[in-house]
């Protein structure tokens, strides 16, 4: 290699869902965790897609510019790869949010069992659609890109629902299911990425992934 060692990035993902890193581990990625604190809401008028593509980017970007990565004071910019000419290059923070929507309604986290009892009335006997923004930032800039999968509950009773969120499992969930779960029972049909319902679409983010951790000489 010329006599130059080759710099292997540091992957960071900017999330604390169990759900991801195990998806990303699954991978084969080698990766810290360091969890972004964001606020996560919903713009008026906001497009599902832009909504979690912008928190994608905003939870990577908070990262990156975070006191743990070493790389505060170095950016100026949004998503821009001059900002960050001079930034430490053997950083890539990945970071990812997901919703569900179903009749233009955004489903994040159910704020309590009530509220979780509602999303899975309105997901009963329906297809509903399952939307991840991911966003990579390093040196380059920061790119992103989002995953849309299609999923279909079987009607489900007054009493299954009350069942269901008695266990707790929704409530930690965008849209107030885990396909992984106990929940896997009533979806007869998913059209598209399955790893993306549960949270990280791995497909999608190898691809945006594998260029930048390759490494330079």
């Amino acid at each position: 290699m010329d006599g130059m060692s080759r710099v292997v990035p540091r992957l960071v993902l900017a999330s604390a869902s169990p759900r991801r890193r195990e998806l990303l581990a699954q991978a084969g990625f080698v990766f810290d965790v360091i969890p972004a604190h964001i606020p996560e809401e919903p713009r008026p008028g906001e497009d599902p897609v832009a909504y979690v593509t912008r928190l994608a980017r905003e939870k990577a970007e908070a990262v990156y510019d975070s006191p743990g990565t070493g790389n505060r004071e170095q950016r100026t910019g949004t998503c821009g790869a001059a900002d960050r000419a001079h930034a430490p290059a053997d950083i890539v923070v990945l970071g990812a949010d997901t919703t569900v929507t179903v009749d233009g309604h955004i489903l994040e986290k159910p704020r309590d069992a009530d509220d979780a009892a509602r999303m899975l009335r309105m997901l009963s006997g329906r297809t509903h659609r399952v939307i991840t923004g991911v966003a990579v930032v390093d040196t380059q800039g920061c790119e992103v890109a989002a995953e849309v999968t299609a999923v279909r509950f079987t009607t489900l009773s007054d009493a299954e629902i009350a069942e269901y969120v008695a266990t707790g499992e929704p409530m930690d969930k965008a849209g107030a299911y885990g396909i992984q779960g106990r929940a896997a029972k009533w979806i007869p049909r998913v059209e598209g990425c399955y790893f993306n319902v549960v949270g990280l679409p791995l497909a999608l983010v190898t691809a945006m992934l594998e260029g930048r951790l390759r490494g330079g000489s």
